[in-house]
C-alpha cells in the first residue's frame, strides 16, 4: 500500500478548512475591537436616557405630592396643606401623623427618590393654616442624576430651570 495517497488526503483537509479548529488571534482582536466601538457609541446615549427617566420620574412625583396636597387640603380643612410630606405617607389615615396619601418613599421628610431629592415648604396666611406650599424636585447629582431642577406650588403649575433652583418665575413644561 502506498502512502502517499493518504498524505494528500489531509493536506486537502487542511487546505480547505484551515489550520483547525478555533478562530486566530487577529479574528478575535478585531470582534473585540468591533465591540468596543458599539459600546462607545451606545454608553453616552445609555446614560442621557437613564438622566431622562429620572426627570420624567422626578415630574410624576411632584405632580403626585400636588394631588395628595390638595386632597389633604380638602380633608383637613383646619390645617390646610400639610406642615411636611411625611403627614402625606404612611399613617393612620387623619390629618396628623400620616394620612396614606403617597407611597413610603415619597411621605417621609426629607425624599429621594430616582436621583432627585425633593423639599417642601408650606407656608401659612393667617397664621393658623397653611395657604400656600412650595415643592422642589433637585438632582443629587447635576448631570448624573439629571439636569433639570423643578418647581410647584398651589397653583399646580410645574416649572423647570436648566441651571439653577426653580422658583415660581421660571418656565413652566
Amino acid at each position: 500500500m502506498n502512502p502517499a495517497p493518504q498524505v494528500k488526503k489531509e493536506a486537502k483537509r487542511t487546505a480547505i478548512h484551515g489550520r483547525g479548529n478555533g478562530f486566530s488571534l487577529i479574528e478575535l482582536l478585531i470582534v473585540v475591537a468591533i465591540i468596543l466601538i458599539i459600546a462607545a457609541i451606545a454608553l453616552p446615549n445609555l446614560a442621557k436616557s437613564r438622566m431622562a427617566a429620572h426627570e420624567a420620574s422626578a415630574v410624576n412625583s411632584i405632580r403626585t405630592y400636588t394631588s395628595a396636597n390638595v386632597t389633604y387640603s380638602a380633608l383637613c380643612p383646619a390645617v390646610g396643606y400639610p406642615a411636611t410630606l411625611a403627614d402625606l405617607g404612611p399613617g393612620g389615615g387623619a390629618c396628623a401623623g400620616g394620612a396614606n396619601l403617597v407611597d413610603p418613599i415619597l411621605g417621609v421628610a426629607a425624599p429621594t427618590k430616582a436621583g432627585y431629592a425633593f423639599t417642601y415648604v408650606p407656608t401659612s396666611g393667617d397664621g393658623m393654616t397653611n395657604t400656600n406650599y412650595t415643592v422642589n424636585g433637585n438632582p443629587v447629582a447635576v448631570g448624573v442624576t439629571g439636569q433639570r431642577y423643578f418647581f410647584c406650588n398651589e397653583t399646580g403649575v410645574i416649572r423647570y430651570n436648566n441651571a439653577v433652583v426653580a422658583t415660581v418665575t421660571d418656565s413652566p413644561l
